[in-house]
């Protein structure tokens, strides 16, 4: 069974950075407003795993003022993605040979 544990990426346990990787998967970027709406959390919480994210290099930010209003967007690094999809393969692995035992 270690096995099929090896390319879950600890990263990726927590359900809000779940989150936050499976919608910038399928959007090419989104903004904080709008993730932070749509996975129900405060911006402290939201701050602090788009951070931890963004230190491991899956996701990158892009800053800007519109208006007088700051702007912060989000989208998936090749990276990212890369490690998102390795982990999702690994979770379907586990699961189709734990039907088989």
């Amino acid at each position: 069974m270690r096995l099929y544990l090896e390319d879950i990426n600890k990263a990726f346990e927590s359900k809000v950075r779940l989150g936050i990787m499976s919608i910038l998967t399928v959007n090419e970027s989104m903004d904080f407003v709008t993730l932070k709406n749509l996975l129900e959390l405060t911006d402290g919480n939201l701050a602090s795993h788009t951070r931890n994210l963004e230190e491991l290099g899956y996701i990158q930010s892009f800053k800007q003022f519109i208006g007088r209003r700051p702007n912060t967007t989000f989208s998936i690094t090749d990276k990212g993605k890369e490690a998102f999809q390795k982990h999702l393969s690994a979770l379907e692995e586990f699961l189709k040979n734990q039907q088989n035992s």
